[in-house]
């Protein structure tokens, strides 16, 4: 973008952006026509996702403080969590369907367990779908 949009963009006067880039504080380079272009630099898009897993019914009550912990991890790290997962499922097996469709979802860059187990026991089936 042009140096004179970059100002506006920043809320700053022409005059002081142009010190900055003079400076060689802002990435841009000068046209042959004189224009300076500034470099603009997107954040990467994080969507983080929490999986939460206990492996009977009976531990089904670990489930939610689990999932309420691993929440609470993320916004002290300051990730904006776009999903919670839970599943009771065994771990014996690399068949839990809802860890799957996460490793399978391209839109979900992080996912946070609480322990590596969690993930994966025994298997590196859910590896190889990563």
């Amino acid at each position: 973008m042009k140096l004179s949009e970059y100002a506006k963009k920043l809320g700053a006067s022409y005059r002081t952006a142009h010190r900055l880039w003079k400076a060689g504080k802002l990435d841009a380079y000068q046209l042959p026509t004189g224009t300076v272009i500034v470099q603009e630099h997107t954040k990467p898009v994080v969507r983080v996702a929490v999986y939460a897993w206990v492996s009977s019914a009976e531990m089904k009550g670990l489930l939610e403080t689990q999932a309420e912990r691993l929440v609470q991890y993320c916004e002290a790290k300051g990730y904006q969590v776009h999903q919670v997962v839970k599943e009771v499922a065994s771990g014996v097996d690399d068949q839990r369907l809802k860890f799957l469709g996460l490793l399978a979802d391209t839109t979900i860059t992080t996912i946070v367990v609480e322990h590596q187990d969690r993930a994966t026991q025994f298997r590196f089936h859910y590896i190889e779908t990563l």
